[in-house]
């Protein structure tokens, strides 16, 4: 019995940790104005998807990562993306930022608040060509 419980507990934090190493290569990365710090960090202001769960999150937790629309390819969709972070690299650079999934978008990857955007974008390439093709992982916030 004891060696039944062993195997199922390796399989299990197998399973857990392949479910939260989810990523992809190669995705469209754009641009939103959400303006956080303007709309001081308020989700209804922006009428941001997450909101309905996270609007009365503390101001603490909304501001302490950059926020993106997620519609990628690989990892949760809708609420259950929401308040998730992601590690986000720049591939022409190798900038990273950790972002939070605050709201949904429909350009089969990433559309960033503009701040971060212009963070990862430190060759200014991203910007002439509206866009920027970056890597992702769901990370824990």
């Amino acid at each position: 019995m004891g060696r039944f419980i062993s195997i199922f507990m390796i399989v299990l934090v197998s399973v857990m940790a392949a479910a939260l190493a989810q990523s992809a290569s190669n995705v469209l990365a754009t641009y939103n104005d959400y303006n956080p710090e303007q709309n001081h960090w308020d989700l209804n202001a922006v009428h941001a998807f997450c909101s309905t769960w996270d609007a009365s999150m503390p101001l603490a937790w909304r501001e302490e990562y950059g926020w993106t629309a997620f519609c990628g390819p690989v990892g949760p969709h809708g609420e259950a993306s929401c308040g998730q972070c992601l590690s986000v690299t720049n591939m022409r650079t190798g900038a990273q930022a950790t972002v939070r999934i605050i709201d949904q978008c429909s350009n089969g990857g990433l559309d960033l608040d503009a701040g971060m955007f212009q963070a990862l974008d430190t060759d200014g390439s991203g910007n002439a060509q509206g866009h920027l093709i970056v890597d992702y992982q769901f990370v824990t916030c």
